[in-house]
């Protein structure tokens, strides 16, 4: 078990800072997403991304009649990780937020935050989910949705994508959801988006109940390039 509630008390002394730090944080210009090297499904854009956020959140399933899990969507919350990036702790900051973030009574997702190196005051950049496919008008597509947050009132500050390429989690993939690419299909936020540095998030193998639900926490890292709200 993680020993944290020293950092705990601290962060929550703290929490009313979340929101103090203004426009879009830090500079991105010297930040560039690790992949795996010997694939190429997974390649950052030669520019810095837009935004890099770290989110907490839910991966959902529903049980199928074959007695396995097939994906429901997901719903998460997403930080500015912008001012964390230049630390040396970032690339692995995401084992120690899950590590947080699933203890049997662990505090809310901002007090988490203000904890992690380089995160406090970071601001929430907005949300994570899934809607209609708005192309097919049937199933699902991924939605980063900045209009309640980062841009509040800009109803143009999301995006809409599908998954252009994905990789298994290098480190248990068993355990960990994929890396993904997501190209573009609708909305001024970003142009693609990179999940990277995924911990948690994956179902069990095999389920008994047919229509059963299940969620499973997970922490990512998301990249955002391009777009043209500002």
């Amino acid at each position: 078990m993680v020993a944290i509630p020293k950092a705990f008390a601290a962060a929550a002394a703290a929490v009313s800072a979340l929101n103090s730090r203004s426009g879009g944080g830090c500079s991105l210009a010297n930040y560039k997403p690790t992949f795996p090297a010997g694939q190429t499904t997974l390649v950052a854009p030669a520019e810095p991304p837009k935004f890099v956020g770290l989110a907490f959140g839910t991966q959902n399933y529903t049980c199928s009649s074959a007695g396995t899990y097939t994906s429901a969507g997901a719903l998460a919350v997403v930080y500015d990780a912008s001012c964390a990036t230049s630390t040396p702790q970032f690339a692995g900051v995401q084992n120690q937020a899950y590590a947080f973030y699933t203890q049997p009574y662990a505090p809310s997702v901002p007090v988490i935050v203000n904890t992690l190196p380089g995160f406090q005051g970071a601001p929430l950049l907005g949300e994570h989910y899934f809607v209609t496919n708005p192309v097919t008008g049937t199933g699902i597509s991924p939605k980063w949705d900045f209009t309640s947050a980062r841009f509040k009132g800009n109803k143009d500050a999301y995006m809409i994508g599908a998954v252009k390429g994905n990789i298994p989690a290098p480190t248990n993939p068993s355990q960990n959801v994929p890396w993904l690419d997501v190209a573009h299909v609708q909305g001024a936020l970003a142009d693609e988006v990179f999940r990277y540095d995924t911990v948690g998030g994956q179902p069990p193998s095999s389920c008994t109940t047919a229509g059963a639900t299940l969620t499973v926490k997970y922490v990512a890292k998301y990249a955002l390039y391009g777009g043209s709200v500002a």
